[in-house]
């Protein structure tokens, strides 16, 4: 059986109506709490870090780094995490680090569930991306709330996708008194979104920089990604707070990330061109440079299945015999 959206959004409206305040399986019921914290990275400025690992009933999604600005007239807030639940705690948590500022601005970098899913939560004319990321979240975000929902359960009580009211085009933006550069790039999706503080020197990359912790392909371009690593590297900053992992002052991230995909793109090439299967390929070995980020060897089985159809496709097209 299927669900259109009007009927999805009415199930999660009525699951929303319950309490939504545990898990009940052998180990009894626990509060599904998010332990948010806010780490201050630069002046007024507060990174939430999440955990370096995948999606699961223990973290509830909570895998990815969000930020929020005190801005001289409010609070401009960078992604928005994996869930209602996550998007409540963290305006708890904005609201308690900085009583009485207004949320002004809640940017998007992506589409990626872990980082807007926390939407609904905020005023929707207030949230703004690039229209791709608009898009894309349109067009997929019904899948990605399916798939979460599957993955950490009832963390997602009462979630559904909710794209940004505003589409941005300019590349500067003064919101509450402080500029804001924006960056129109892609490659980790097909639309990614990059913020700079131009205060502080802080860039918000989203997902185009990891740190300590195995990339995610599927939707990525790695070419691109690439051009996009090169871009960033350029720009004047002071600190990076990458999609995932600490923050980074000396573009560690991005160095990572980068000479991870060249590796990477590698692999998957050279498999391709040995003859090797799929799974031959999922049992490549990793190097000793990157054996010790985070869930690296889930990640590179999951990139197999990304990316090795398209290059099979491009290195060994079909020929046309005639008999």
């Amino acid at each position: 059986m299927t669900i259109d959206s009007q009927q999805r959004r009415a199930l999660l409206k009525v699951l929303g109506a319950g309490c939504g305040c545990c898990i009940c399986g052998a180990a009894g019921a626990r509060l599904l709490e998010y332990p948010l914290h806010a780490t201050e990275i630069a002046s007024k400025t507060w990174a939430v870090h999440g955990e370096l690992s995948h999606f699961n009933l223990e973290n509830g999604g909570n895998i990815v780094n969000v930020a929020f600005i005190e801005v001289p007239d409010g609070v401009v807030v960078i992604d928005t995490g994996p869930s209602k639940r996550y998007g409540q705690a963290l305006l708890t948590l904005i609201e308690k680090t900085v009583p009485g500022r207004p949320v002004l601005r809640v940017y998007n970098t992506h589409h990626h569930p872990d980082h807007c899913f926390g939407n609904q939560v905020f005023d929707q004319s207030l949230i703004a991306a690039p229209q791709g990321v608009i898009d894309n979240i349109n067009l997929d975000g019904n899948g990605f709330a399916d798939n979460m929902y599957r993955l950490v359960g009832d963390w997602m009580r009462g979630t559904a996708p909710v794209a940004p009211g505003v589409a941005l085009e300019a590349g500067k933006e003064e919101i509450g008194g402080r500029q804001f550069s924006l960056f129109y790039l892609s490659g980790h999706t097909s639309a990614d979104f990059v913020v700079r503080d131009d205060t502080t020197g802080v860039v918000f990359s989203g997902d185009l920089a990891f740190l300590f912790r195995a990339p995610t392909t599927p939707h990525a371009d790695i070419a691109t990604w690439q051009g996009a690593i090169n871009e960033l590297s350029g720009l004047d900053k002071d600190l990076i707070l990458p999609g995932h992992g600490p923050a980074d002052k000396r573009g560690e991230s991005l160095v990572q990330t980068s000479d991870y995909l060249a590796w990477l793109e590698d692999t998957l090439t050279g498999a391709v061109d040995s003859g090797l299967t799929m799974n031959e390929a999922m049992q490549l070995p990793i190097p000793d440079g990157f054996s010790s980020l985070s869930v690296v060897r889930e990640e590179f089985e999951r990139s197999v299945v990304h990316l090795y159809p398209a290059l099979e496709d491009q290195l060994m097209p079909l020929i046309d015999v005639t008999r």
